[in-house]
């Protein structure tokens, strides 16, 4: 007996019986289908019940219960059970996944050209203060994200962070000069190829002394303009290679002046990153008015999406092994292999077969009837008995 395995969406167990002079052999068998199209009579109508789909997730080893972020009792909370099972996921920590692959490459870049330099931090807690996500860092009290319609808000002075930016001012006050804080970040979205309301970032964050810019002659917002542009130049080379790059102005409300970096990669101009010299009263507020700063922030999905060749952000949390299987730890050079969209079903077939039967006769009835539905025929198992058996 020959078992093969099946991978479908909808696939029928068949048996066939050959009768041999020297007994019977069976055979088992299985594809692997994806179905476009599949009808299904309608189901019965079932009373309609909300469960959560998890009770507690657990961030930096602190148990974090449901009750505490969805609140359906709060007129001002508006986060889901879809969003509240995201928080401690932390796909960014995660070597073998697309996401921490590139976390993981930024990282060897501050290493080899920083050594020692940059404090790395990426188990914080998305929960912050209003205060923390808005108001540290400058956003207006009239800005377009402060509304229920773009922030998840756990209540009127809680929210769920739109961006790492939310613990720059936490972090200066505690002392660290400079930083890189990766995270999962939320914000009310669309969903599409390009859009989901989950996804990580990378704030990168320097902070100079009076000496620093005074040894080298130049005005400390431009001094330190040039070391960001620099660093920043250096990580697209160590991502990109060697490709053309452009500066463009543009506006932040915690930076000033405000950069955006693009390269020109696969025939068209690509933005990489947002940055800029933090705004003084970012570190007057943090004790540290007689400094300068830099800071930037990029999005790892967008990153890994170019590099990888990935043609959805969606695909980024899927638990399929087609997906998950085709990425390793430190490598860099994995171009994403697409497949169908539909779940995979895995069927076995087994039936009896005559020694005159071969697998690639089998294989070539599967590809006949279902044609590029089939994701992969292969034998799992084959047993033989020799069988009496008397027909009448």
């Amino acid at each position: 007996m020959t078992i093969f395995s099946v991978q479908s969406t909808i696939f029928s167990r068949a048996s066939v019986a050959l009768l041999s002079s020297n007994g019977f052999k069976r055979f088992s068998f299985a594809s692997s289908f994806s179905s476009a199209a599949v009808y299904s009579p309608p189901l019965p109508k079932m009373k309609k019940r909300r469960y959560p789909i998890v009770s507690a997730v657990d961030i930096g080893g602190v148990t974090i219960a449901r009750n505490d972020v969805v609140r359906e009792d709060d007129p001002t909370n508006n986060v889901p059970d879809s969003i509240f099972s995201k928080l401690g996921v932390q796909l960014h920590r995660r070597d073998k996944h697309p996401i921490g692959i590139i976390k993981n490459a930024i990282y060897d870049y501050f290493d080899n050209n920083y050594s020692k330099m940059f404090d790395k931090i990426e188990d914080l807690s998305p929960i912050v203060t209003t205060k923390q996500n808005f108001d540290d860092v400058l956003v207006p009290a009239d800005h377009v994200s402060r509304s229920l319609n773009d922030t998840y808000y756990v209540d009127s002075q809680t929210v769920l962070r739109c961006h790492t930016s939310a613990h720059q001012a936490e972090l200066l006050r505690k002392g660290h000069r400079r930083f890189l804080v990766t995270g999962d970040v939320y914000r009310r979205d669309s969903i599409d190829s390009t859009h989901y309301p989950v996804f990580h970032q990378m704030e990168g964050f320097c902070v100079f002394s009076p000496e620093d810019w005074k040894e080298s002659g130049m005005d400390s917002t431009l001094y330190a303009a040039e070391d960001l542009k620099k660093c920043l130049e250096g990580l697209a080379s160590h991502l990109f290679g060697a490709v053309e790059m452009r500066w463009v102005d543009t506006y932040f409300p915690f930076t000033n002046p405000s950069f955006e970096l693009e390269i020109y990669f696969k025939d068209d101009w690509l933005e990489v990153l947002g940055c800029g010299v933090t705004e003084q009263g970012i570190l007057k507020q943090s004790g540290l008015e007689n400094n300068v700063a830099w800071a930037f922030g990029l999005g790892l999905e967008r990153l890994a999406m170019v590099l990888f060749d990935i043609p959805d952000i969606r695909l980024f949390w899927s638990d399929d092994e087609r997906f998950t299987s085709q990425f390793a730890e430190g490598d860099f050079g994995v171009k994403f292999k697409p497949f169908s969209k539909y779940p995979p079903c895995y069927k076995d077939i087994s039936f009896w077969i005559s020694e005159s039967f071969t697998e690639n006769n089998f294989c070539e009835v599967v590809r006949g009837i279902a044609g590029d539905l089939v994701e992969e025929s292969k034998v799992r198992d084959e047993v033989e008995s020799k069988l009496n058996v008397e027909l009448r």
